[in-house]
């Protein structure tokens, strides 16, 4: 169930190795997402270690994180709300347990009142609760870190989203892409929508398109922001610049991503991406070779998702902006949020008719 170790910060446990994603970069300045380390599934098969059942699981996320927003899109999407409850973290990075070591992460909302600064004890002041954030409802635990700690955890990178069995009080999984097909196809029962995202006849197509958009879009933002070298810096925007061109060439040609009828998961996964490009990855990523609103069909596809029903609900750009650019103090030591061009605004105009381009 868990991944290999490596390290930045020694962690408590025996073998942990406490870190965030910005300690993820090889020598060579390249950034390398580790695979995430909860892979456990929910299925309705007999015998299930994990069956699912309304009111068992939870979610923990953030609106802020792209990974975490698929499984709000997916839950939105399949009404679901009532089988599965949510709590929200605090979009800023916190210090997560400041007398044992220098880990920041995500922390829950107090509504204790108050303000607070970067860890570094400069910008803000930010709010100990934006609006949707909660304190954690079960255990109380000031961070996401206390609930891998909870569990059991050796692995050291302390990530939502979460899913997270009340049952047994521990974490079911911890990686997105495999989060959302569960809430796709293992909670039809209490659904209240048929909506399928993975449908056999077009998985193929799925597959294929998940395949080069994970590592070069997804991800890629990352790898160009997170790139400590200028060759991996290159190597990352070429890579990404490419994908996003061939992303604008599909859509020229067809309503969606994977299929030119049906919204499938493989839309869910790059309109996490997509969003947050404009406002928050060409500044602060560097990824400024390409821009979502300066190219019309890649807009136009962002508006058909984003008007989807309940998808709007679970877009939000402060707390996105909040996050990116208050948590990475080595990226943005003063946490000022550039304020943008309104992105939001340009997603609420009209849909182009497909028909008459």
């Amino acid at each position: 169930m868990k991944s290999a170790l490596f390290g930045s910060v020694a962690g408590e446990g025996k073998g942990t190795s406490i870190r965030d994603s910005l300690k993820e970069v090889s020598e060579s300045g390249e950034f390398k997402r580790k695979e995430s380390a909860w892979r456990n599934w929910i299925s309705k098969e007999d015998g299930a270690q994990f069956p699912p059942e309304a009111g068992r699981y939870h979610l923990y996320v953030a609106y802020a994180c792209p990974w975490a927003h698929r499984t709000l899109m997916v839950r939105a999407l399949k009404g679901l709300e009532d089988a599965i409850s949510v709590t929200v973290v605090h979009p800023i990075w916190r210090k997560t347990k400041s007398d044992a070591d220098d880990h920041r992460g995500w922390v829950f909302g107090s509504p204790d009142g108050g303000t607070f600064k970067n860890t570094e004890g400069l910008g803000g002041p930010f709010p100990m609760m934006f609006p949707g954030n909660e304190p954690e409802p079960t255990f109380g635990s000031n961070s996401i870190r206390g609930l891998y700690e909870r569990s059991g955890d050796t692995d050291g990178k302390y990530t939502v989203p979460i899913l997270w069995d009340k049952h047994t009080n521990t974490i079911v999984s911890n990686e997105s892409s495999e989060i959302i097909r569960m809430l796709n196809s293992e909670f039809d029962a209490f659904a209240k929508s048929s909506l399928d995202l993975y449908p056999e006849g077009k998985r193929v197509a799925i597959d294929e398109a998940n395949e080069w958009i994970y590592p070069n879009i997804n991800n890629g933002v990352y790898r160009c922001g997170f790139a400590t070298s200028q060759s991996a810096y290159d190597n990352a925007i070429d890579e990404l610049t490419t994908s996003f061109d061939r992303v604008d060439k599909i859509l020229q040609n067809q309503r969606f991503i994977a299929s030119d009828d049906k919204v499938t998961e493989a839309d869910i996964r790059l309109f996490a991406t997509l969003l947050r490009f404009d406002e928050v990855y060409t500044v602060y990523f560097k990824t400024n070779s390409r821009s979502v609103a300066t190219t019309p069909s890649i807009l136009n596809y962002c508006r058909e998702i984003f008007a989807l029903p309940v998808v709007a609900e679970t877009c939000n750009m402060e707390q996105i902006k909040a996050h990116y650019y208050c948590s990475h103090t080595e990226l943005n030591k003063w946490s000022i949020i550039p304020r943008g061009a309104e992105f939001m605004k340009l997603l609420k105009q009209p849909i182009t008719d497909h028909e008459s381009d």
